[in-house]
């Protein structure tokens, strides 16, 4: 099997299990059940498994197939595109880990301690208030590297003379 269509069907099957992951995320928080706080702490123990078993794995392999067809590509390297794409690979590497780590395992835990009665009703809404800023901003960097890897514009200036030359 050769190497570069593997890593880009990778890339682009990690690239459909993020947006996936995000999605149901999302729907999670809308449409789950949240009528007492041990519905509330099931969806969000539901939120921190399809974090832990689809986003950030989808995460992780979209990250290292990019990394790796730009390595093992050569005219890859040359293009600004790729770069401009690994930079906001980094960015979703950040906002990922952000998202699945202080968002969903700690309010799934923090959830928990409330429906059992041993933390106060409130303790999430410090929690939770960006969730959703966070949620927008990371479905924003991963539509535009999906956008940049489909269709990979050159990113380049064109050469203008700061003066007309006469013909």
């Amino acid at each position: 099997m050769r190497l570069r269509p593997s890593l880009k069907f990778l890339h682009t099957l990690a690239s459909a299990g993020m947006i996936g992951a995000l999605a149901g995320y999302m729907i999670l928080l809308v449409h789950a059940p949240q009528a007492s706080p041990a519905d509330y702490a099931d969806m969000r123990h539901s939120i921190d498994a399809l974090c832990t078993y689809l986003l950030i794995p989808s995460m992780a392999v979209t990250l290292v197939s990019g990394l790796l067809a730009i390595a093992f590509h050569m005219p890859f390297q040359e293009k600004r595109w790729v770069w401009a794409k690994a930079a906001l690979g980094l960015a979703v590497f950040e906002a990922t880990l952000h998202l699945s780590g202080s968002k969903a395992n700690y309010a799934a835990n923090l959830a928990t301690e409330i429906a059992e009665g041993t933390a106060p009703a409130k303790a999430l809404e410090q929690t939770i208030a960006s969730e959703w800023g966070v949620l927008y901003a990371l479905g924003a960097l991963t539509v535009a590297n999906i956008a940049l890897g489909v269709w990979r514009p050159s990113l380049s200036r064109k050469a203008t003379l700061p003066f007309r030359v006469k013909s």
